[in-house]
C-alpha cells in the first residue's frame, strides 16, 4: 500500500470542511447520520443512568453534535473546541487540543469524534494520557482504525491521510483509565454504573 502524508493541521480550513461535511457528493457525516448516532449515544447513556449536564465536543469540526445535545438535553452546556483557526471563525469555538486541552471541571460527556487519527503517536498518546482530565463519566470516542481503512469504511469519502494505527493500539492505551461498553461508549474507571459483565468489553 503506498504511503499517504497525513492531512496537514493547516489544511483544516473552508476546503476540507466543504467536503468532508457540506457537499453531499463527498461528506462523511451529515445531521442525520450524527442524529441517528447521537439517538444511541444518549439512550445507552440514559440506561446507564449517567446524568449529562456537561458536555465536551473536542474537535467538533462544524458542531454536528450540539444540536442533538441540546435538543435531548436542554439546560446541559456544551463546549465545543477546536484547533482549526477556520472552525473557530466560522463557528465560535475554543480553539484548542485534545493532546492538553484543561477545563474547571471534568465533563459528563466527552466526544472525540475522528480525532485522533490526525495526531502522530506521541500526539495520540498525549491525547489519551489527558482524556481522564476531561472525562468524569462517559467518551464517545470514534477512531479509524489500520483495519476499518483496509475492510469497514468507504474509502471514496473517508479522509486517509492520516495516521493509520491498529485497534489493539488505542484499546492497550485506553484500557489503563476506560472501560469499553460497545458503540464507541467508554467510562471512566470508578464511575458508579452497574453493568452485567458481558455488557463490557475485553
Amino acid at each position: 500500500m503506498p504511503k499517504r502524508e497525513p492531512t496537514p493541521r493547516s489544511a483544516f480550513d473552508a476546503a476540507y470542511y466543504h467536503r468532508f461535511y457540506g457537499d453531499p457528493r463527498t461528506r462523511v457525516a451529515d445531521p442525520e447520520s450524527c442524529a441517528a448516532l447521537a439517538g444511541f449515544v444518549f439512550s445507552y447513556l440514559q440506561y446507564m443512568g449517567v446524568p449529562v449536564e456537561r458536555v465536551l465536543d473536542i474537535g467538533c469540526g462544524v458542531g454536528l453534535w450540539r444540536q442533538e445535545v441540546l435538543r435531548r438535553y436542554p439546560a446541559a452546556r456544551y463546549v465545543g473546541v477546536e484547533k482549526s483557526d477556520h472552525a473557530c471563525r466560522e463557528h465560535g469555538w475554543e480553539k484548542g487540543c485534545v493532546t492538553d486541552y484543561r477545563a474547571e471541571e471534568r465533563f459528563d460527556l466527552v466526544i472525540c469524534q475522528g480525532v485522533l487519527p490526525y495526531l502522530d503517536d506521541a500526539g495520540a498518546e498525549a491525547a489519551i494520557r489527558n482524556l481522564p482530565n476531561l472525562v468524569r463519566s462517559a467518551l464517545y470516542l470514534e477512531v479509524l482504525t489500520r483495519e476499518d481503512w483496509e475492510r469497514n469504511c468507504d474509502q471514496r469519502v473517508t479522509d486517509g491521510r492520516v495516521h493509520l494505527r491498529s485497534a489493539a493500539w488505542y484499546r492497550e492505551r485506553l484500557r489503563r483509565d476506560f472501560l469499553a461498553c460497545g458503540g464507541g461508549l467508554f467510562l471512566r474507571k470508578g464511575t458508579p454504573v452497574a453493568l452485567f459483565e458481558l455488557e463490557y468489553l475485553a
